[in-house]
């Protein structure tokens, strides 16, 4: 099991949680998803064997959600 904390630009209001954890608890090996609106900390616990850090960063950009470095 793998941890990672990701920032997204959108992740600070009510309808952008609840889309970014519709798609997140979706995919499979994704095991939790807790996020923080304050600042849009997103913090995934996910299987890494069923799907990588990348993949999920991925699927969010194609769902047009700005990740922040």
């Amino acid at each position: 099991m793998s941890e990672q904390t990701i920032f997204i630009k959108e992740e600070t209001s009510e309808p952008e949680i609840i889309k970014v954890e519709e798609i997140l608890n979706q995919l499979s090996g994704i095991e939790r998803v807790l996020i923080d609106t304050d600042d849009g900390e997103v913090k995934i616990e996910f299987d890494e064997k069923t799907i990588s850090k990348e993949r999920i960063i991925t699927i969010l950009i194609e769902n047009n959600f700005t990740i922040m470095q």
